[in-house]
């Protein structure tokens, strides 16, 4: 049976939704899961966007939601030939498709639902309360008659079952993947012992350095830097001309994955530790990355994040907690190398954990009747409420 993956755009290109669709597409191709993706192209609604936004702001007030309207999705719909689809879908969005005959052919897999979206990320401020409720109207009813749901973390999928009322049995929690090319991790040399001597180098990779909280970080390394051990933030993905100025700061600006791979893989592994400290992550991609290459990880728990990180390979923090409190474990790795040094082992031995190839493979046992990973089993044997423990 065919079995396509779609999402906002076009599944079949690596620059749509920092490369998502596209290396789970690959490694679905590869295990005989998924036969292909839909090649979607919002782009080509700009006018009708420009026109929407503007009837939005007269009416509103507010101008964004464009991409949650029944104007939107029927009009992106209407450039894949529906009737002659395949017989499944798997749809990163969760309002495509909208529905009819789809929604019953169709399972989800998601980082976040609507509603998380427009809380943790602020979108209601955009959005008018009018499009967002009809949003989350249609978002319960795709989840309600959807075959599957599946969420990348237990944090997404809490949210499908006590906010949109679908069933715990239904909903399967599986961590999605590094965005990195496999093929050619697998001529990588193993990566060096980052062990003594020091100088303490912590890795940010993202976009939006206020969202994902630098200057947290940044504090964490201060703190260090004044009880005297050697550090350094090393800071890639955006401009260095938007770097806030600071002494322990070493920006190298975008690294494009695609293009300069073996520059990227350079700068994750000189790292000692990868640091996530998001106020608001649905997932937490630069976690598996740092994972998938070998290097531990220090995030929050907050959002999805804590279920990027299975247990033992790194440190999950509360979210908020006190920079002092990360600073006390970097420090304790920093005087004790042996137990820095089985860190690195655990993750090196785990490292294909993070990878898409390993999330197929659950795939392919949630859709062959294994409810090991169903919000109902996981709930109910995790010690935590994030299901962190549960789901690594």
């Amino acid at each position: 049976m065919r079995r396509e993956l779609l999402c906002v755009g076009d599944a079949t290109d690596i620059a749509t939704w920092s490369g998502t669709p596209y290396h789970f597409l690959q490694a679905g191709r590869t295990a005989g899961f998924l036969t292909g993706g839909w090649r979607l192209q919002p782009e080509r609604l700009k006018a009708q966007r420009l026109a929407w936004n503007l009837r939005e702001f007269l009416l509103t007030g507010r101008r964004g939601g464009f991409q949650y309207s029944e104007a939107f999705l029927s009009r992106l719909m209407a450039q894949q030939d529906v009737a002659q689809g395949p017989g499944e879908l798997l749809s990163h969005f969760p309002l495509l498709p909208g529905g009819g005959p789809l929604a019953r052919r169709t399972s989800f897999y998601i980082d976040a639902t609507l509603q998380q979206l427009f809380q943790a990320y602020g979108f209601a401020k955009v959005v008018s309360p009018r499009i967002a409720e009809d949003a989350l109207r249609r978002e319960r009813e795709n989840y309600l008659a959807a075959r599957r749901i599946v969420c990348m973390s237990g944090w997404a999928a809490r949210s499908v079952v006590q906010d949109y009322g679908a069933d715990p049995n239904m909903v399967h929690v599986i961590p999605g993947g590094a965005n990195l090319d496999e093929s050619k991790l697998g001529s990588l040399t193993a990566p060096p012992r980052q062990t003594a001597p020091w100088p303490i180098r912590l890795a940010f990779v993202g976009k939006d350095i206020r969202r994902k909280n630098l200057t947290y970080l940044l504090s964490v390394a201060d703190i260090l830097s004044d009880r005297g051990y050697p550090v350094e933030v090393l800071a890639a993905g955006f401009p260095p001309e938007r770097a806030v100025k600071h002494r322990l700061l070493k920006t190298v600006g975008f690294i494009d994955k695609r293009r300069d791979f073996d520059r990227f893989v350079s700068f994750v592994r000189s790292a000692h530790f990868g640091c996530l400290f998001s106020h608001a992550e649905a997932f937490g991609l630069s976690n598996r990355e740092f994972l998938r290459l070998g290097v531990p990880v220090l995030t929050w728990d907050a959002g999805g994040m804590a279920d990027t990180v299975p247990d033992g390979l790194g440190h999950v923090f509360r979210a908020g907690a006190a920079a002092e409190e990360v600073a006390d474990t970097i420090a304790a790795y920093a005087e004790d190398s042996d137990a820095y040094r089985q860190l690195l082992d655990r993750v090196a031995g785990r490292a294909h954990e993070a990878g898409w190839t390993y999330a197929l493979r659950q795939f392919a046992e949630v859709w062959n009747g294994s409810a090991a990973r169903s919000f109902a089993n996981l709930a109910a044997g995790s010690a935590r409420g994030n299901l962190a423990e549960a789901v690594a």
